[in-house]
């Protein structure tokens, strides 16, 4: 087949669960639409869909009246209704917030505040012995309490959305690397590794890579993809039953990671984690792995320098846990004391896409931004494999109405 040959209505660029639910939007509303999906690796949900803890979130976080509170709450119930219909198991285990004193109970009345806010369901505010009653390893003096929270398979949840593209007539291509864009009068030549397609339009839902891909189209983006790795501790067979369902700490306001938590999972597996320190390699998942286009590009960033600048102390316990088994157990003892050293064993390990600006703030919310014919997400961290649907059904409707109808 010649360059080119490969002719489509819209191309959506990476196959991870938020490529895929748009895709598979897009075809709801549109069924005659020429749709393929390129995916540079040789199968779908490869990175952070991958490599996720597998929680259902509820919206607790999230700023009222962000995407994220939105789409997640939304999100949520779309999906556990996707997984009944389509047989994938999920649980609602609930999730407990732990304020270990006094000096927590502030932020924990502010979650509270915004979880209800959100539409949250079920919230219940617990003492130090009702907490008990649902996690009885764990210690606390107060707790929020969300039963609505849950597990779920995020990898039977791609793989069912990678069906329904294909069912719909929609096309999936691995192994194909985006490598160039080339805009032409009515058509977009993207050039892959494997040679050039056409399109109308693109959707670019690419990650890691999703800085990157925006300058390659000729966008100049407003933030850079700075990745994190989150290491995991995987408690032992005789210990799982330490924990229930899922015990957080009260996150820290001034810091955008949750802390060291503890996950159950649907085998029945408990992890505890992750920390959060930079990464050096966006794609690689070992400890020490260096790559050093990545590596320059978080380095040479001002925004790296300047986050790094407001949060040493917090970054240099993140590094700590990361060298210091015992300080993460330390950690993970704050909230459940009986767990032990000998108790757990090093992994998984994830890495998250987090925007950036250079002024060192973390994008806090989805960002989603449009060039002609082309429409980049360049920020979807957590929730967004729960709010996956949702963010299918907004990108969908925003490509349809402005990307799309005027290619």
């Amino acid at each position: 087949m010649a360059d080119g040959d490969e002719i489509f209505d819209v191309v959506v660029i990476g196959a991870g669960i938020v490529g895929l639910a748009t895709a598979r939007a897009l075809l709801a509303k549109r069924p005659a639409l020429r749709l393929a999906v390129l995916e540079k690796e040789a199968s779908p949900g490869t990175h952070q869909t991958g490599h996720n803890s597998g929680v259902l979130h509820s919206g607790i976080y999230y700023k009222p009246g962000s995407l994220k509170a939105r789409l997640c709450t939304e999100g949520k119930r779309l999906l556990e209704q996707y997984a009944a219909e389509r047989e994938i198991p999920f649980v609602a285990c609930g999730k407990l917030i732990v304020a270990l004193d006094g000096s927590e109970l502030q932020r924990l009345e502010e979650l509270h505040r915004r979880a209800t806010e959100n539409g949250v369901e079920g919230l219940r505010v617990l003492d130090g012995d009702e907490l008990r009653e649902v996690e009885p390893h764990a210690t606390g003096t107060r707790a929020l309490h969300a039963p609505r929270t849950g597990i779920i398979d995020y990898g039977a949840v791609t793989r069912a959305y990678a069906g329904d593209v294909e069912a719909a007539g929609g096309t999936i291509l691995t192994g194909r690397a985006v490598r160039s864009f080339d805009p032409r009068s009515r058509e977009l030549w993207i050039g892959t590794d494997t040679g050039a397609l056409r399109a109308r339009a693109v959707i670019a839902c690419a990650g890691l890579q999703s800085d990157r891909v925006a300058r390659l189209a000729g966008a100049r983006p407003p933030v850079r993809i700075v990745p994190f790795r989150g290491d995991y501790y995987t408690l032992g067979r005789d210990t799982e039953g330490l924990v229930r369902g899922l015990v957080y700490p009260v996150p820290d306001p001034a810091f955008p990671f949750l802390g060291v938590h503890f996950t159950k999972r649907l085998d029945g597996s408990v992890v505890a984690g992750p920390n959060a320190v930079l990464a050096l390699a966006r794609e690689r998942y070992r400890r020490a792995a260096v790559d050093l286009r990545d590596a320059v590009s978080a380095l040479t960033y001002p925004g790296s320098w300047r986050f790094a600048a407001r949060h040493v102390r917090t970054g240099a316990a993140e590094v700590h846990r990361d060298v210091s088994k015992r300080a993460f157990v330390r950690d993970m003892q704050r909230y459940v004391p009986s767990v032990r050293a000998d108790d757990v064993t090093f992994g998984p390990t994830g890495i998250r896409a987090q925007a950036l600006g250079r002024d060192g703030t973390l994008v806090d919310d989805f960002l989603i931004v449009g060039t002609e014919r082309m429409m980049h997400v360049l920020n979807a961290p957590s929730p967004a494999a729960t709010a996956s649907l949702a963010i299918g059904e907004e990108l969908a409707e925003r490509a349809l109405r402005d990307v799309i109808t005027s290619s």
